[in-house]
């Protein structure tokens, strides 16, 4: 992981909304996959297996975990890509499930998403201004003058000349292709924005103006994020409310503070430990898991990370532990009293 240099903004400068006032709310939220084995058998991929969260409106929540854990997939469902296999998914109060079609299209306004690599996700036979310009005319009855004024405002809002609206992809650096790709999320003026590794494909110095674009945006527009990042300095600038994830579910949830001072589940414990810091007083002991992430068709019994982790005990191979209240957030852990106290030892 790469340190980010400082970002313009304090943790205490962030937008604050009351409690309770969420935009997105995920309800136990599945999303199984069923795959050929062989050439007569079949199995099935639970890539995301009960996953529950609120958004809050003008908040951003980060998501990490290792590759596999079931990020993507979950970015795929808060976008409605994918129909999710259970459980609820309400945008705004909105169930996502028992919507029509006509009403999915209206949600999908308020939905945008932010991809890793800008060069991939932008279209290199369009213009900056044929990418901005047809969102507005699919989703809008604006003129044609009304939606030139509303790109050449958006340009510059995210840091781009109007003048560049002529050009292509391929004539812009990669910070400045990723400034358009945040330009056409927000062209609709979303209420949630989805950004999966937004910054993981630049340079570190453009990293930190990119982060801090998201903040102003969120400042100036109080858009919510669900911020899908390995970097967890990154996380740590941007987060308000960290969703830590392992094999589909999740470890850990609650507020980035809290988190980052104290994990309470073993797998946060240990990618708080890979985190690299130039001062010793913030470095911790290095938490090396052994093995692998499990087959995803063949999960082992009771806690999936039972086989990594070094708290395990007999009832964590037997037991899958819930979701529950432990220190001020949600841990799934047996022993989740347990660890944590030695962090900075």
């Amino acid at each position: 992981m790469n340190a980010v240099p400082e970002t313009r903004r304090a943790d205490g400068d962030r937008p604050g909304k009351p409690a309770g006032d969420h935009v997105l709310i995920a309800d136990n939220l599945a999303r199984h996959y069923d795959v050929k084995r062989g050439m007569f058998g079949h199995g099935t991929v639970k890539a995301l297996n009960g996953v529950s969260f609120h958004l809050e409106r003008g908040k951003t929540l980060a998501v990490v975990g290792e590759s596999g854990c079931g990020k993507s997939t979950l970015a795929r469902q808060l976008t409605m890509i994918e129909a999710p296999s259970a459980g609820r998914l309400l945008i705004d109060g909105e169930d996502v499930a028992g919507a029509s079609h006509e009403k999915i299209a209206q949600l999908r306004r308020r939905v945008q998403m932010v991809f890793q690599n800008p060069f991939a996700s932008l279209n290199p036979r369009k213009t900056v201004e044929q990418t901005l310009g047809e969102p507005l005319a699919i989703n809008t009855q604006l003129s044609a003058s009304e939606r030139s004024e509303r790109i050449a405002h958006m340009m510059r809002t995210v840091g781009l000349r109007p003048e560049h609206a002529k050009r292509y992809p391929h004539m812009f650096s990669g910070g400045q292709r990723q400034r358009v790709a945040i330009a056409r999320a927000m062209i609709l003026d979303p209420q949630i924005v989805v950004a999966d590794e937004p910054v993981s494909a630049l340079d570190v110095s453009i990293q930190a103006q990119i982060l801090n674009l998201f903040m102003d945006l969120q400042d100036q527009f109080k858009t919510s994020y669900v911020f899908i990042s390995h970097n967890l300095s990154v996380v740590e600038h941007i987060a308000d409310d960290v969703m830590v994830m392992y094999f589909g579910g999740v470890a850990e949830l609650g507020e980035k503070k809290r988190i980052f001072s104290k994990p309470r589940h073993p797998y946060t414990r240990a990618l708080m430990s890979a985190t690299p810091s130039i001062f010793e007083a913030d470095r911790r002991i290095q938490i090396k898991l052994q093995g692998e992430m499990p087959s995803p068709l063949n999960p082992p019994s009771g806690c999936t990370f039972h086989q990594r982790c070094p708290y395990a005990i007999e009832r964590c191979r037997k037991e899958e532990p819930k979701l529950r209240e432990v220190d001020g957030r949600q841990v799934s852990c047996h022993r989740a009293e347990e660890v944590g106290d030695d962090t900075n030892a």
